[in-house]
C-alpha cells in the first residue's frame, strides 16, 4: 500500500469552525507530521503522501462538496507562530482568508498563542508567504480576526472569454490565490441562491478558458499559477460605516460554493477597486463592506502600496471577520467500509 491509500483504521480528531458560513475544519490529531522545511513543501508532501486524510475528511459521508479544512503545521521559521496547510474538494490552496480567521481564533481559544490585553498579534505562515494578524477580543473570547495578506495585485482587465451565455469580459487579480471578477448583473444575474447553479456552471467554464488565455503565474512562487475561482459580484447601496458596498459569491476549485465573502478574493478585488477596475475606484484607507450570499460580511480596505512583483505594482490589503467554533469531531475510517475515504456528488 502506498502511502496515499487509505489507513484501515485511521482515526483523525478535528476541531470544526465557521467563518461568515463557510466551514473550516482544522486536523488536530491523526494526521501523520507534514514532511518538510517550509509550509509549501509540506504541502507538497501531504498532496503526494497523505492525500486519503484529505479525502477522509472532505468526502462525502464524513464532509460534502463545500468542506473545506487545514492541517496546523510548524512555522517557516521563528518569525511566525503557526503554519498551516489548507485543502478543499479538489486539493491544497495556496491562500485562504477566511482559513485565517478561523485558524487564528482556534489558536488563541485552544491557548497555543499568548494573549494579554483586548488585542493579540498571531503570525501565520501559509502557502502564498507570511500574515500578520490581529484578533480583537472581548470578555476573554476573540471577536474578530484581521489579517494584512501578501502583495494583492492587478494581472489582466476586461479579458473576454467565449462562453455558452456568450463572451464576458473578466478581471483577474492576484490576492494569495488567482481570482477572475465578474460584474454578475453584466450578465443577466444576481448573487443570489437563484442563480448559484448558473453560476457554478460558468465557475467551470470560466476557469479553465481563463487560465489557457492568461496563464497566471506568480513570477516569485512557481507553486502559485492557476486560477484559483472566479468571484461574482454585483454594487450594493450605501450604508453606514462602510465606504463601498458590494456583493458576492466566490466559486472556486471544482463548482465549490464560498459562503463567506471570502478572504483572499477579498484583497484581490481591493487590488481592483484600487485600480479603479471592476466597480471602483475606493480609495487608500477606506472601507470596503463585503457582503456574502448569505449575508455574511468582511470588511477590508488598502492600507499602502506592497514591493514589485514581477514588475507591477502592487497593495497591502487588511481584511477582517469573525469565526465561531461549531463542534469537535472524531471522524474513523472503519476497515469493513467498502466506500473507503468517500465520494463526492458534484
Amino acid at each position: 500500500m502506498s502511502p496515499s491509500e487509505p489507513v484501515a483504521g485511521l482515526v483523525v480528531r478535528t476541531v470544526d469552525y465557521h467563518t461568515g458560513g463557510e466551514p473550516f475544519r482544522i486536523v488536530v490529531d491523526g494526521a501523520p507530521a507534514l514532511e518538510g522545511r517550509t509550509v509549501l513543501e509540506r504541502r507538497r508532501w501531504v498532496r503526494d503522501h497523505a492525500d486519503h486524510v484529505r479525502r477522509l475528511l472532505i468526502d462525502e459521508p464524513r464532509g460534502h462538496a463545500d468542506m473545506y479544512g487545514c492541517f496546523v503545521t510548524p512555522p517557516d521559521d521563528a518569525g511566525a507562530d503557526l503554519g498551516v496547510v489548507f485543502f478543499h474538494n479538489e486539493g491544497y490552496s495556496t491562500a485562504c482568508g477566511h482559513g485565517t480567521i478561523a485558524l487564528v481564533t482556534w489558536a488563541i481559544d485552544e491557548g497555543r498563542v499568548r494573549v494579554d490585553g483586548p488585542e493579540a498579534s498571531v503570525v501565520v505562515d501559509v502557502p502564498s508567504g507570511r500574515l500578520d494578524c490581529r484578533a480583537r477580543l472581548g470578555d476573554g473570547r476573540v471577536t474578530s480576526v484581521a489579517f494584512r495578506n501578501v502583495p494583492s495585485w492587478v494581472l489582466a482587465q476586461g479579458v473576454e472569454v467565449p462562453t455558452s451565455r456568450g463572451a464576458i469580459p473578466v478581471d483577474v487579480a492576484f490576492g494569495g490565490a488567482f481570482y477572475g471578477s465578474v460584474d454578475v448583473r453584466a450578465i443577466g444575474l444576481d448573487v443570489s441562491r437563484a442563480s448559484l447553479p448558473a453560476l457554478i456552471a460558468l465557475q467551470r467554464e470560466l476557469r479553465p478558458a481563463l487560465e489557457a488565455l492568461v496563464d497566471p503565474r506568480h513570477p516569485d512562487a512557481p507553486d502559485l499559477a492557476g486560477v484559483y475561482g472566479v468571484i461574482f459580484w454585483q454594487s450594493e447601496p450605501a450604508e453606514p460605516g462602510a465606504d463601498l458596498v458590494q456583493r458576492n459569491v466566490t466559486v472556486f476549485a471544482d463548482g465549490e460554493v464560498d459562503r463567506s465573502p471570502c478572504g483572499s478574493g477579498t484583497s484581490a478585488r481591493l487590488a481592483l477597486l484600487d485600480a479603479a477596475v471592476s466597480g471602483g475606484p475606493l480609495g487608500r484607507g477606506a472601507t470596503l463592506r463585503h457582503r456574502s450570499i448569505v449575508d455574511s460580511i468582511f470588511t477590508g480596505r488598502v492600507v499602502g502600496d506592497g514591493p514589485e512583483v514581477g514588475g507591477r505594482p502592487t497593495v497591502i490589503t487588511e481584511v477582517e471577520g469573525s469565526a465561531f467554533r461549531t463542534g469537535r469531531h472524531v471522524f474513523e475510517l472503519d476497515p469493513r467500509d467498502t466506500l473507503g475515504t468517500g465520494f463526492l456528488l458534484r
